[in-house]
């Protein structure tokens, strides 16, 4: 399996590819559009400009381009807003021939009329279908197999053994679908919220609603896979929840923190590392490390500590194996207890 990391600025894409990582992902919005359309029609739900979240001049892209040729690793764009006007269209098609001019070939594409867009107007880009389009069945990838999308990124919340339903069944049902790659969240930011059903912004002017701190775990009267948000205060004594016992060792139970950007435990704000053997099994060719706009700093050790975990997997006969390795190895300050994906589900 191969690492892709959330790149905030064309000035760590060389530490990111140092450390490990196999290619990059990032946003660019151009000022035109910014000024033009402002935050609340977003080009990529990343509207941020107090920090390093994404690329906002012509000429960074081109300075990473170069960067790119040298170092062979490449960069997809993300075009993550779950839809747009109709006269954004156009204008989003000459931005991505304007970005294919100078190399840039890949692209992340959330809304399903785009990319539709884009191939009746013959732009022939890859494109990797966002994990903000929703739940993924083998149907809907078959229907995506029209519009020659070459990589599906599986939704925060889909269970390996789910993924591995739809790799088995779009490898039998159709040809073209053999060779789809299909890549799964595995470190940081996970959120309380389905991104196709998520109508917040991420922008200057307003905090984030994913930075609100919660309490999952599971209720009492619901399945014992199901997980319940509450987001009202807790006094950490009497409450309307109970919690089983592996929801509390498995991360069901944890209390997000204001801030992550500078978390000491690897994976604090999201952590899939126990579920590498699985995510493996179930046919997934590349991991999601997020971390745009997280510290630079941070997500080199990020970089590292996953690939290091691909390499005890690679050494390892089973899962039970891989998980004591790891552990013993990578969780000296602890785990985080923030698992993207509970043992139960795997």
């Amino acid at each position: 399996m191969e690492l892709t990391a959330g790149l905030g600025s064309v000035d760590d894409y060389i530490r990111y590819i140092e450390a490990g990582a196999d290619e990059c992902f990032c946003g660019y919005i151009p000022y035109a559009w910014d000024r033009k359309y402002g935050t609340v029609l977003s080009l990529n739900r990343r509207e941020v400009r107090c920090c390093s979240v994404q690329l906002g001049a012509f000429s960074e892209l081109e300075i990473l381009a170069a960067m790119v040729r040298a170092y062979q690793k490449p960069v997809q764009l993300t075009f993550n807003s779950l839809y747009y006007l109709p006269q954004q269209y156009p204008e989003i098609a000459e931005i991505i021939q304007k970005c294919m001019k100078i190399d840039f070939e890949d692209y992340i594409i959330a809304d399903p009329a785009l990319i539709l867009y884009l191939r009746q107007q013959k732009i022939g880009c890859r494109i990797s279908l966002s994990g903000e389009v929703g739940e993924i069945n083998s149907a809907m990838a078959g229907l995506f197999e029209q519009m020659e999308i070459s990589r599906i990124i599986f939704p925060r919340k889909m269970r390996p053994k789910d993924m591995a339903v739809v790799a088995q069944a779009c490898a039998k049902r159709s040809p073209g679908l053999e060779n789809m790659k299909y890549e799964a969240f595995a470190l940081n930011e996970l959120c309380q919220f389905s991104g196709a059903f998520c109508n917040s912004l991420h922008c200057d002017e307003m905090g984030y609603l994913c930075r609100v701190p919660y309490r999952a775990g599971v209720g009492k009267s619901q399945r014992k896979d199901s997980i319940l948000i509450d987001h009202q205060e807790w006094d950490g004594t009497a409450s309307s929840r109970e919690y089983t016992s592996e929801a509390r060792q498995c991360g069901g139970t944890w209390d997000s923190p204001e801030s992550d950007f500078d978390a000491p435990i690897l994976g604090e704000s999201g952590c899939g590392l126990c579920a590498l053997y699985d995510l493996g099994q179930a046919g997934i060719t590349h991991l999601k490390i997020v971390g745009r706009g997280n510290h630079p700093d941070r997500m080199v050790e990020d970089i590292r500590a996953m690939k290091r975990a691909l390499e005890i997997l690679d050494a390892s006969k089973d899962r039970e194996t891989y998980q004591k390795r790891m552990k013993q190895e990578l969780f000296l300050s602890g785990c985080s207890k923030n698992c993207y994906y509970l043992p139960a589900n795997l």
